[in-house]
């Protein structure tokens, strides 16, 4: 079961409304997270278990220990003596482990349905279904795929699923927005996901020869892992037609790789908000019976800067606030396309949705 319960705890930390629970929607027995109540003993084992994966995992040692100095200080200040809240407890340990470190992908979480006993290195087959089924009900993160007035493309994608069962998913998005004369990719709300998914879409924004876009460097054995563009994907390439990405302070992990894959490469102008600044990928381990911990166990390297995002997040090309990122972006689109336009049918609708959007771009500015 473990696969699954670290696939099922990345999602919770990816999708805010995805809590552990079985991705059926079945309903559930036991405490509420706030009903929980936590006695000195667990509180003892939920640390020494944590403290114990933060030194044999965490990307950086040395960090590590600090955040160990700092939670034992803690407890001798019996700063948690007076903590019964399960959910609470893990509230604070996040809070306290993130003021050492800054990585906002170290979470511990309260896990109200409890960490199965039996963590099996291979999901059952019914295990495997109940978690394909869970990523079909969001559509692989693809909330909408669209075609906005004067032929710009649209994409609202909420979290990078896996690649390999996505696939088809991500080239019929692909293929339905082929033919429009630039794209807007809406990460606003993106949370993050697999690296390979990341990659996989990228690769409709390149040609043939392959681009290196993005390395992990894992703690555990020094191990690199470098994702590039595939030289073929299933369906058609999108070419060299201009793109857009937007983000917010919201948008995080993967989806700051994505948006920062593109603007080093110069492929996509990054419109709206600095996003999260969150670069470390990790895994998910258990603390007991009702308690997890996401640890970050490798770090992002950009092949070109040969930084990453971590605690600055990506700075947009274009700086506005999300509810303005679309229509920036948009009209922005526009103006291009009335600049290559040769058709004057098509110019006089171009300049009639020009002026419309500028207009509502006002309207917002001063509701604002």
């Amino acid at each position: 079961m473990k696969q699954l319960f670290i696939k099922l705890f990345i999602l919770s930390l990816v999708l805010t409304a995805y809590v552990l629970d079985p991705p059926d929607g079945r309903a559930q027995t036991g405490p509420k997270p706030e009903e929980m109540t936590i006695d000195a003993a667990l509180r003892t084992e939920v640390v020494d278990l944590l403290l114990k994966e933060l030194n044999n995992r965490y990307v950086f040692p040395e960090t590590a220990k600090q955040m160990e100095t700092n939670l034992r200080q803690r407890i001798q200040n019996k700063e948690y003596d007076a903590i019964t809240s399960a959910a609470e407890f893990a509230k604070k340990l996040t809070a306290d482990l993130q003021s050492v470190s800054h990585d906002k992908h170290l979470n511990v979480r309260f896990v109200p349905n409890g960490i199965p006993a039996n963590l099996r290195s291979e999901p059952t087959a019914e295990e495997k279904a109940e978690y394909e089924n869970f990523l079909r009900r969001v559509n692989y993160g693809f909330e909408r795929v669209e075609r906005m007035p004067g032929n710009i493309g649209y994409i609202k994608l909420n979290n990078f699923a896996e690649a390999e069962p996505g696939a088809e998913t991500v080239a019929a998005a692909m293929n339905f927005v082929t033919n429009t004369d630039s794209l807007i990719f809406d990460l606003r709300d993106n949370g993050g996901g697999e690296p390979a998914m990341v990659a996989l879409i990228c690769s409709y924004l390149f040609g043939d020869k392959p681009v290196h876009l993005n390395d992990l460097y894992y703690r555990e054995g020094g191990r690199i892992e470098e994702y590039w563009t595939k030289p073929t994907v299933a369906g058609k390439k999108y070419g060299d037609k201009d793109v857009y990405v937007l983000t917010s302070n919201r948008t995080f992990s993967g989806a700051e790789e994505f948006a920062n894959n593109l603007k080093v490469l110069k492929r996509a102008t990054i419109v709206g908000e600095t996003t999260g600044g969150g670069a470390n990928p990790g895994e998910a381990f258990p603390l007991g019976k009702y308690f997890g911990v996401f640890i970050p166990t490798g770090r992002a390297v950009n092949p070109i800067t040969k930084t990453n995002w971590e605690g600055t997040g990506v700075e947009p090309d274009v700086k506005v606030s999300r509810d303005l990122a679309l229509k920036t972006a948009y009209l922005t689109a526009l103006n291009k396309s009335l600049e290559k336009a040769k058709d004057e049918n098509f110019k006089r609708g171009l300049r009639e949705v020009i002026d419309r959007t500028q207009k509502e771009i006002e309207a917002m500015k001063i509701k604002n």
